[in-house]
Order: C-alpha cells, then structure tokens, then sequence
C-alpha cells in the first residue's frame, strides 16, 4: 500500500494545484520511487489511498501503468475524499483499504524518498516466520524530528519508550491482525469513515512486544517542505542529525 491521501499543508503552495505525492523529484513522482521498489521486488499489486486532489494521482498512473524497466503494476484505489470528503489518517485509511489487501502487506508513504530501499520477499519471510504484528523500519533522526519516534532493542524489538530513539520511515510490514481488536476498534473497510491515527496502535503493541524493526541507514528524506524538494532536485540528500 502507498499512502498517498496527505495534503502536503507544509508544502505549499506547490501542493495548491498538485498532489504531493505527484511532486517530481529527480524526473520523476516523488511516489513514483517506491512503486518501483516495490515492483523490483516483485510485488505487483498495489493499493493507493487518496484525498486532495486524488483524480490527479488515478490519472497519472491509471489501475495498470508500465513503468519503464520496472514492468507492469496493477494498481486499485482507495479514493478516502470522494467516499468521506476527507483523508482517515494512516491507521483509517489502512484499514479501509483491507478488503484490498492480504494478510501481510508492505506500506509506504508516497511522500518519503527512500531510494536505496529494497522490498524483498526474504523480509516477508522473515517477518512471517517472527509472529510479530508488524515491522518496522527505522532511520537515524533527521533534524526536523530529532526527538525520533521509537526505540529499537539488541534483540530487534521496537520500543515504546527508550533512551535513545530512531525516526520511523513510514515503510513496514503488517499482518492484517494488527487492525483489529485489540488494537484497533474499526471494522475491516471502516465503513464509517473514522479517522484513526497508527502511532496509538504501535505503541500499544509494542507494549506488548509485537512490533519488531530494524535500522535503515541508506539515503531517506520526508519531503515534507519546499527546501527539501529542491535539495533533492538540486542532487543533495539532508543529512541526519542524530
């Protein structure tokens, strides 16, 4: 699954008129990247969230766009704006587009560059032979979230709470068990249309010593502001502070 249902506040005005996700870096849709890690690594079949100014994503890349060199996607739509008028946050609109979805999936947002990343089925198989919910991959702390987000034990545990933390790159491994009881409330489609942020939910698993993670320490950027966009294009990556 790639998110893509963000409104991109931080980056405007260049989102007034384009998705961010749509946003080019280096010749191409910033969501573009992982699309073709993902089709790389041989998972074909995609879900792609949307809201603000959604059209636009379906229209640039159809339900089975050929990416040069990287073969051909299919890709189904969870429009959130036409259905709810508005985007679910991650963990919502995760779990409206389960009935898309298989039992383990990947998801990754649309707006990181991460493009050194590599999707492989030996991950999968590792994640399926841990019995954990879900797994994450985490990133030294770039100097916009220096705080980071979670810690990461010796054992490969990720942790509520530690003395020294990693920002989390959105990419991760779920089962489709985690959205439910008793860490998430929605029913599978979250025909409602809650919004339901994910951090909540991971906390409490991690809790509970179901999420494990694992340090990524390739290239990674939020592109969440127009200086970062334009690093990128300009050939530069920000560089981790932490």
């Amino acid at each position: 699954m790639i998110l893509a249902a963000g409104r991109g506040e931080r980056m405007r005005p260049l989102t007034d008129a384009t998705p961010k996700p749509l946003l080019e870096v280096r010749g191409k849709p910033l969501m573009q990247w992982p699309m073709e890690a993902l089709a790389d690594g041989g998972f074909t079949e995609l879900v792609v969230n949307t809201d603000w100014l959604g059209a636009q994503v379906a229209a640039r890349f159809g339900a089975r766009p050929s990416l040069e060199g990287h073969g051909t996607l299919s890709i189904s739509y969870s429009d959130e704006g036409r259905d709810f008028g508005g985007a679910l946050e991650t963990a919502g609109g995760i779990v409206r587009a389960l009935p898309l979805l298989g039992d383990v999936f990947w998801v990754a947002a649309g707006d990181v560059f991460a493009p050194d990343f590599r999707f492989t089925q030996a991950a999968v198989e590792r994640f399926l032979a841990s019995g954990k919910l879900a797994h994450l991959w985490l990133v030294p702390n770039p100097a916009h979230n220096l705080k980071g987000d979670f810690g990461l034990s010796a054992e490969g545990l990720a942790l509520n709470q530690a003395a020294q933390t990693c920002t989390f790159s959105t990419i991760a491994l779920y089962r489709a068990a985690f959205f439910a009881p008793p860490y998430c409330d929605l029913p599978a489609g979250n025909p409602a249309g809650v919004k339901a942020p994910l951090a909540p939910m991971l906390r409490a698993a991690m809790n509970d010593r179901q999420v494990s993670a694992e340090l990524y320490t390739g290239a990674w950027t939020d592109v969440g502001t127009p200086q970062r966009l334009q690093q990128l294009n300009a050939g530069v990556s920000p560089a981790p502070a932490a």
